[in-house]
């Protein structure tokens, strides 16, 4: 299924052609970080309303502390935690939120495998009840930690599309996703390369003020293209 956007993009650029197209000038992508499940999930909190940059060094310290673990992180003392946890921000609410699903977790499962065994549906429903997870986050677990196709929209990927297709950037989380989803293979390793693709995309040229040279799909980006008529 071709995705076009608005009739405002130079020719038909599907979205598999613009992932190839990133493919092609970044090389594949194994972009989220993390050894453990237990790390993928922790970080995909601690990245809330902050960069990468500083869940490295709130992970760092949790890794000096031997904490990267949410079933010690739920035993371990509040204000220990929070202190781990500074450098990501809004350090009070993310070890609340931690502590809250570790509780969760170990008071309905054996085990976090256990709870991400389940299907992607009941999965995804059962993350989106959890306190401070939203569906950026919850997709975010269920791709990388449950390993399940889920394709995970955030403030690049709508920054992108937004200039390459005049999407609205306030379309609702799940309409796009279903437009993409709807578009490309379902396919594991597909959606994690595409959105690692769309992270170096956002960070090396499409950031919030575009670096229009260079970028691998100028000639088909409506923004670009406004800007040479």
């Amino acid at each position: 299924m071709a995705a076009r956007a608005c009739g405002c993009v130079k020719d038909s650029l599907t979205y598999y052609m613009m992932y190839k197209m990133l493919r092609n000038r970044f090389g594949y992508l194994d972009w989220w970080p993390g050894e453990t499940n237990d790390e993928i999930i922790i970080g995909a909190i601690l990245t809330q309303q902050t960069s990468w940059k500083n869940v490295e060094r709130a992970l760092a310290n949790l890794k000096e502390s031997h904490a990267v673990n949410l079933k010690k992180i739920g035993r371990m003392n509040l204000k220990k935690l929070e202190n781990l946890l500074k450098p990501s921000g809004f350090y009070h609410q993310k070890a609340r939120r931690l502590k809250a699903i570790s509780k969760y977790i170990y008071n309905n499962y054996i085990s976090l495998d256990e709870l991400l065994s389940k299907d992607r549906v009941s999965l995804r429903k059962e993350l989106l009840s959890l306190d401070g997870v939203g569906k950026e986050t919850a997709d975010s677990i269920i791709l990388y930690a449950a390993e399940k196709p889920a394709f995970v929209v955030d403030a690049y990927a709508r920054r992108i599309l937004n200039r390459v297709y005049g999407i609205d950037t306030d379309i609702e989380y799940d309409k796009l996703c279903v437009m993409i989803e709807g578009a490309i293979k379902r396919d594991l390793g597909l959606y994690k390369d595409f959105h690692a693709q769309l992270v170096e995309l956002g960070k090396r040229h499409c950031r919030l003020k575009p670096v229009c040279k260079g970028c691998p799909i100028n000639e088909h980006c409506a923004y670009f293209i406004s800007l040479t008529k």
